[in-house]
């Protein structure tokens, strides 16, 4: 009897199907970022980040075009187990010619054609999209879509429009929904005179902004945060407001697991919304004291958020989505810690005995949940891990390859 066969007939014992668990945990898909690749530069002419947001870390070797990135994002994905889909910013666009003659208003779907045939060379199940409302000289007063200049909220709805487009075009060509986040990081350092005018002209704007959209190809959804730096008393789209805009609107809300004030978890949030909406969405971040953007790790809170997905059965209407960008390690290592960390946390809550401990909770028996909650955190898991792993020729000894690639590819970036 090899490993997996003994945990296999483990979780039999507790009336629970391994089988059953990987075919279901090879059925979610995961975006993944593509800005931790560049620390969120992109290709559009920016070499800062504004608006709220920052990369701390300068470990050598980042990808400095869009050559690197690619070559960057291929070889991540190649030792990522499980489906996948790409997650691509706006300012990632290939203007080539149109360089310093059109600017983000006006892009097209032209310009990211090279996004597509990156995410069909490796194997990706679609693409997902986010507007890029930061670093450009245009957020005036670091304002965009909130903005009181007429003629700054009229560049940034143009933007806005022009990507929705481009999304369902990128639908259309990977034959699957394209997700586009819309996230502003409008707000103000210290405390506003007029907390309502900003909201008001934010709720205008996104309105004209989702006029005619393709329902059929494009998913929109709306991302709250408490603060950014610099942005520390006021957000103008707060966790409220889109909430609201949201179930208004019919559209999608996304939950950023970082986006929140320390004492709350997004676990807690998923069922509230999956109450009255369709679909939800994520971000899985990792926060540490006040903001995100920390890679991904198996800790209680990414275990918690799987369990919420799965118990219910609601992994169709949950779509997860990575976002993080750390420059303070090997870029390719946080990018496969962070979906590897997503995977085992599904199956982790795969493998729990949910039918039981939710009717356990209908009895008011909290004693042996907690029993066998305790008791499920060391039954072998990990060998129907590594029996995942292997059905699709990997194993958890990946370190070696990130490495190799350090030495061979990384290393002659000068």
């Amino acid at each position: 009897m090899n490993y997996y066969q003994y945990c296999k007939e483990i979780y039999a014992q507790k009336g629970i199907d391994t089988e059953e668990a990987i075919a279901r945990l090879q059925s979610i898909p995961v975006s993944v970022h593509c800005w931790q690749g560049d620390d969120v530069i992109g290709f559009d002419g920016t070499d800062s980040l504004d608006g709220g947001i920052q990369t701390t870390g300068n470990y050598p070797g980042k990808a400095r075009n869009a050559e690197e990135l690619f070559c960057d994002i291929a070889r991540a994905f190649s030792i990522m187990p499980g489906k996948k889909r790409i997650n691509v910013h706006a300012c990632y666009a290939f203007l080539g010619d149109d360089k310093g003659k059109i600017d983000r208003d006006a892009y097209e779907f032209r310009h990211f054609l090279p996004w597509v045939e990156l995410a069909k060379q490796i194997g990706a199940e679609g693409i997902d999209f986010n507007p890029t409302f930061f670093a450009h000289p245009k957020m005036k007063d670091g304002l965009s879509l909130s903005s009181p200049d007429e003629e700054t909220r009229k560049f940034w709805i143009a933007h806005g429009k022009a990507c929705l487009k481009i999304a369902a075009e990128f639908g259309k060509a990977m034959n699957s929904p394209s997700l586009v986040n819309i996230w502003i990081p409008d707000g103000y350092k210290d405390i506003p005179a007029d907390r309502l005018s900003p909201r008001l002209r934010l709720k205008a704007s996104l309105d004209e902004m989702l006029e005619g959209y393709d329902r059929e190809w494009v998913i929109p959804a709306v991302e709250s945060k408490v603060f950014g730096i610099g942005l520390e008393s006021y957000t103008v789209g707060n966790n409220e407001f889109y909430q609201n805009y949201a179930s208004q609107k019919g559209i999608c809300c996304l939950l950023d697991t970082g986006h929140y004030h320390p004492t709350e978890v997004v676990s807690d949030k998923i069922s509230s919304l999956l109450a009255f909406h369709q679909k939800v969405a994520l971000h899985v971040s990792r926060p540490v004291r006040w903001d995100s953007d920390h890679v991904v790790i198996l800790d209680d809170e990414l275990r918690e958020i799987a369990k919420e997905i799965v118990r219910n059965r609601t992994e169709d209407r949950v779509i997860i989505g990575l976002d993080y960008f750390d420059a303070s390690i090997n870029r390719l290592a946080a990018w496969v810690t962070g979906v590897r960390s997503m995977q085992k946390a599904l199956l982790y809550a795969l493998l729990q005995p949910h039918d039981e401990l939710m009717r356990l909770q209908d009895e008011n028996d909290f004693t042996k949940i907690m029993y066998l909650n305790e008791q499920s955190k060391v039954l072998p898991w990990g060998g129907v891990w590594e029996e995942y792993l292997s059905r699709q020729g990997m194993s958890d000894d990946w370190y070696g390859d990130i490495q190799t690639f350090e030495k061979d590819v990384i290393a002659n970036r000068k």
